[in-house]
């Protein structure tokens, strides 16, 4: 799927099926149910789910769990807006 075709996509009320479980927690973060996003990927341990799994905890302001998840995903926390960010986890999982 394209970034632009998944971007639309949010509009729908669930998310595409062929999605990954990461791209998936994306959906559900661009929808408002950080919960669902963050109950998705909660249990995963991939290099991808712990970057997904990291923004959402920077999302949700918890700095040093964010950072630790970073750690776990083999990256450093950015300094870009947070829809920066989303825009390029997003782009790199699509």
């Amino acid at each position: 799927m394209e970034y632009n075709e998944f971007v639309k996509s949010i509009d729908d009320s669930t998310p595409p099926a062929s999605l990954s479980v990461c791209v998936k927690a994306l959906w559900y973060d661009a929808k408002g149910d950080w919960h669902t996003a963050h109950n998705s990927i909660d249990s995963l341990e991939d290099a991808d789910a712990c970057w997904v799994h990291a923004y959402l905890h920077r999302k949700e302001g918890d700095t040093w769990n964010a950072d630790y998840w970073y750690r776990k995903a083999g990256r450093k926390r950015p300094a870009v807006s947070l829809q920066e960010e989303w825009d390029v986890i997003t782009k790199a999982l699509l």
